[in-house]
């Protein structure tokens, strides 16, 4: 009897695990959040944390893997961080800024999501594309893939602002600036573009939320809409920092699989 209730248990906990993740994915933001966005002087330095919480920007759920940070500094070169450190709620680094002009901070990540069938039993894997298809077993059948893409960003400015930094990765969802990420002031509007795989991202809800929801008793958060041209516009309420959130996905048409993409950016407002 015990062992029967064991075999029972085992799939229906399988599934119960299963109905978890999504959501537990979807209440958990990524957020990375400088300590200063727009400073003066010959250079300066900048910290950054980084982390996945219910809230943006309180660190109480788990630290960011930050394996695919890559800074752009403003000639176009790659600026490597410093003190770059991983605690348990949090990972955190420095940035010193050594050139006038427009950082961009990036942490990217992605790679293929498959389901298969080997030996009338379902299995799963995730891996590079440049493993697929190849690390699936040879007698692998009704496999069913998926693109993914990540993408969180956040700018800052030495001095001027300056804008050679926001070309179009032409790779996932990505965001182009129309109005500068270090020019932003409460009241005014600012407009950005999203593109996906460099096209313009049309009808794409954006969640933006500022920080600060502990101490309030309304989360503070609004949503915007892409254009045809993937642009949107927005007014911010107040000063303060800002989390914006957009999403993706795209089924698989002939030879194409299907793609999940995903963009975060975090912007100060100054008063």
């Amino acid at each position: 009897m015990k062992k029967s209730l064991a075999r029972l248990a085992a799939p229906i906990l399988g599934v119960l695990a299963a109905l978890a993740a999504p959501v537990t994915a979807q209440a958990h933001r990524a957020w990375l959040a400088p300590t200063s966005t727009v400073l003066s002087g010959d250079s300066a330095w900048v910290g950054f944390d980084a982390g996945m919480s219910n809230g943006v920007f309180i660190p109480d759920h788990a630290a960011m893997n930050l394996a695919g940070l890559v800074i752009t500094a403003p000639d176009g070169s790659t600026v490597q961080p410093e003190n770059l450190h991983r605690a348990r709620y949090r990972s955190t680094f420095d940035l010193h800024l050594t050139q006038p002009g427009t950082y961009k901070v990036s942490n990217v990540t992605g790679g293929i999501m498959a389901s298969y069938r080997e030996n009338d039993e379902e299995k799963r894997w995730r891996g590079q594309a440049a493993e697929f298809p190849g690390a699936l077993p040879a007698g692998a059948t009704d496999v069913v893939a998926t693109r993914t893409s990540n993408r969180i960003e956040t700018f800052v400015t030495l001095g001027a602002p300056t804008d050679g930094v926001f070309a179009d990765p032409a790779e996932g969802l990505a965001m182009i600036p129309v109005t500068h990420p270090n020019d932003l002031v409460a009241g005014e509007p600012a407009t950005f573009r999203l593109s996906n795989d460099g096209i313009a991202a049309a009808g794409v809800e954006v969640t933006i939320a500022r920080g600060g929801t502990r101490y309030r008793d309304a989360p503070g958060e609004m949503t915007v809409t892409t254009g045809a041209d993937g642009s949107f516009t927005v007014t911010w309420p107040e000063a303060g920092m800002y989390w914006l959130n957009a999403a993706v996905r795209t089924p698989a048409r002939g030879d194409a699989m299907a793609a999940n993409a995903q963009y975060v950016a975090v912007l100060e407002v100054l008063p």
